[in-house]
């Protein structure tokens, strides 16, 4: 790998450490928390042995970094047991876990110093997302500590950084080494593939999309959840 700190990697791991917390503070299901930690120890296997390194596969190894977590949460959303798992959930948790976001940019910024990820998927380039860290907690104080906030206002700022969640996937999914990449040909996306980067893709990225679609949920359908 790259001249990659360590620091960097356990700036990584912490983080992944801390989503899974939060996440976990969100519904205190212990069975969900072992079944996070399954597919970290699985995938975390994969990363070491060099498994998404491997190019030319059908499919790109880079598409099971992502694929499979997301396939997972459309299906929790569409089961009837699981909606109610959701609808669950603390909404308070789901909003402040969105913090994590500000130490995945900090990491991501140091993989890219490493030459690993193009400055596209950074704060210098096109990647935005750091706002949503930065905001988490300020909206959770104003809207359950305060309550200045409305439900309103926070089913709004879920949305928007919802869009910034995806406006940096299609980025890292696009600079990728695949048949697809359309962008960062000089300095591919090829760092989380790498361990323990292979985590940010599979465990937090899962994490936050999952939170902002259940805060969503709950905002829309339900008329108290916190």
């Amino acid at each position: 790998m790259a001249d990659i700190s360590i620091f960097t990697s356990l700036g990584l791991i912490f983080t992944t450490l801390l989503s899974v917390w939060l996440f976990f503070k969100t519904s205190n299901h212990k069975k969900t928390l072992y079944g996070i930690i399954i597919w970290m120890l699985f995938v975390g296997i994969l990363g070491v042995t060099g498994f998404y390194q491997k190019l030319g596969t059908f499919p790109p190894r880079f598409t099971l970094l992502l694929a499979p977590a997301i396939l997972f949460i459309l299906i929790l959303f569409t089961n009837k047991k699981s909606k109610k798992f959701i609808d669950s959930l603390s909404l308070k948790y789901l909003t402040i876990l969105h913090i994590v976001r500000i130490p995945v940019e900090i990491t991501l910024y140091y993989i890219f110093l490493g030459g690993l990820i193009p400055d596209l998927m950074t704060f210098e380039g096109y990647n935005y997302d750091i706002i949503s860290g930065i905001t988490a907690p300020i909206l959770y104080y104003f809207m359950f500590v305060k309550k200045i906030i409305g439900r309103t206002g926070l089913l709004i700022w879920n949305i928007i950084c919802l869009g910034l969640l995806i406006n940096i996937l299609v980025i890292a999914v696009l600079s990728a080494q695949t048949p697809f990449q359309q962008l960062a040909f000089d300095q591919p996306n090829i760092g989380v593939t790498y361990f323990p980067f292979v985590w940010l893709p599979t465990v937090i990225v899962p994490i936050v999309l999952f939170s902002h679609l259940a805060s969503i949920r709950q905002l829309l359908v339900k008329k108290k959840s916190y």
